[in-house]
C-alpha cells in the first residue's frame, strides 16, 4: 500500500448563491487556494474526481461544465461520482494506489438552494415503493429520531445537547453559516419543525463547493511538514428500504470501521445532517469520551449538498497539519437514515505505516 496524505483544503459555505454564479465561479477560488497551499498548478495534478449531482442542478451532466474551472488542455484525467465528494477522494486514494499518479485533486460541488432539496432528495430512494410516495428528507429522519426515543436509545435532551456544543463550537468556524450556542433548555422550548425534530436538530440547506488534494509519499513530504497520512479507508452500504434496518443503528458503519484501528483517536468530524444521528455514529464507532466531536460544528453549523462529507475529511485533516491532534477520524454519510457510510483514519507522522 502506498502512503497517501491530505495536503491541501478549501471550502466555502453560504446559504445561498449570491445572485447565480455557476460552479466555475465556486471552485476556481479554491483550486486557487489549494494551489497555493501546496506551491503546485493544475500540471503537478495527475488525476481529477468530483462529487455532485445532476438531480440537483437540474440539468444533465451538470459536473461536465465544473471541468471548465480545471482547463482541459492539455487533456486531464478526470472523473466523477453522483453522490458526497468524500467517495470521490475514495476512488482518487484508489487511483494512486495502482501507482498510475501520485497526486490527486478531489472537489464537490451543489446549490442545494435552487430548489427544494427535501423534495430533490427523494429521488434517491427505491423508485418502485418509496420515490411515488415523496417521503422528504426531513421526515425520514424524524421516523428515525422517533425510534430511538420510543426505543429508549435516546432523548431529545441527548438531541439538544449535540445541538447546543455543535454551534458553540461553530462559532470559531468562519465557514459555519449557522452558528452560536445557547442552553440546552432554551433549545428544548422551541417548536417542533417535524416531530421530534427542531429546526435546529437539521442541518441547514446550504450552497457550497469544496476541494481536497491527496500526494503519495514524498510528494507529499515536499509540500506539507506534517502531511495528514491516511492510515484507514473503508465503507460500506445499508439496504435502502428504511423497513428493512434497525433506524436506531448503522451496521454500514460499523462493518466500515471492523478493519480500522480507532485506537488513540483525538479529533472525529462526524457527517451527521440531523443531531440524532451523531448519537448513533458515536455508538457505532465505539469512540471514547475524551474524543473531541464536531469541533468545527459540523453539518449541523453547514451542510453543502455533495460537499459536506468531504468537509468533514478537510476539517479532521487540519487539526493534524496544526499540530492539535496525532491521529483523527473522518466520516461522511449518503442517503436515507445513514444508509452508506464511509470512515477515514488519518495520522500526523513522518511515515504511515500499514
Amino acid at each position: 500500500m502506498r502512503d497517501v496524505a491530505v495536503v491541501g483544503f478549501a471550502q466555502r459555505q453560504m446559504e445561498e448563491f449570491d445572485g447565480s454564479p455557476t460552479c466555475v465561479e465556486m471552485l476556481v477560488p479554491l483550486f486557487a487556494e489549494c494551489y497555493e497551499q501546496t506551491g503546485w498548478n493544475r500540471h503537478d495534478i495527475g488525476f481529477w474526481c468530483s462529487g455532485s449531482s445532476d438531480y440537483l442542478a437540474g440539468r444533465s451532466f451538470s459536473f461536465v461544465s465544473a471541468v471548465d474551472a480545471i482547463g482541459v488542455i492539455p487533456p486531464i484525467n478526470e472523473s466523477h461520482v453522483e453522490m458526497d465528494a468524500a467517495w470521490a477522494l475514495y476512488e482518487a486514494w484508489l487511483k494512486i494506489q495502482t501507482g498510475e499518479v501520485d497526486t490527486a485533486l478531489v472537489y464537490g460541488f451543489g446549490k442545494a438552494s435552487a430548489g427544494v432539496l427535501r423534495r430533490t432528495l427523494a429521488l434517491q430512494l427505491d423508485p418502485y415503493s418509496m420515490t411515488p410516495l415523496w417521503p422528504d428528507t426531513v421526515s425520514l429522519a424524524g421516523i428515525q429520531a422517533r425510534t430511538g426515543i420510543e426505543a429508549g436509545v435516546w432523548d431529545e435532551r441527548a438531541m439538544a445537547e449535540v445541538v447546543n456544543r455543535s454551534l458553540t463550537d461553530a462559532e470559531k468556524n468562519e465557514y459555519a453559516i449557522r452558528k452560536g450556542g445557547s442552553s440546552v433548555e432554551e433549545l428544548l422550548a422551541r417548536p417542533m419543525y417535524a416531530d421530534p425534530l427542531r429546526k435546529h436538530d437539521c442541518s441547514p440547506v446550504t450552497d457550497g463547493a469544496a476541494a481536497i488534494i491527496l500526494a503519495a509519499d514524498d510528494r507529499a513530504r515536499s509540500v506539507a511538514d506534517r502531511p495528514a497520512w491516511i492510515t484507514g479507508l473503508a465503507h460500506n452500504v445499508d439496504p435502502i428500504s428504511m423497513g428493512n434496518r434497525d433506524l436506531t443503528r448503522s451496521p454500514s458503519t460499523a462493518a466500515a470501521v471492523r478493519g480500522l484501528d480507532l485506537g488513540g483517536v483525538e479529533v472525529a468530524e462526524l457527517h451527521a445532517p440531523f443531531s440524532h444521528q451523531e448519537l448513533v455514529l458515536r455508538t457505532e464507532l465505539g469512540l471514547a469520551d475524551d474524543v473531541a466531536i464536531n469541533p468545527s460544528g459540523g453539518a449541523l453549523a453547514g451542510n453543502p449538498m455533495f460537499t459536506g462529507g468531504l468537509i468533514r475529511f478537510g476539517e479532521a485533516a487540519k487539526k493534524v497539519w496544526d499540530g492539535s491532534a496525532d491521529k483523527v477520524l473522518a466520516h461522511a454519510t449518503s442517503g436515507p437514515a445513514l444508509q452508506q457510510n464511509l470512515v477515514c483514519v488519518m495520522e500526523g507522522r513522518e511515515k504511515a505505516e500499514h
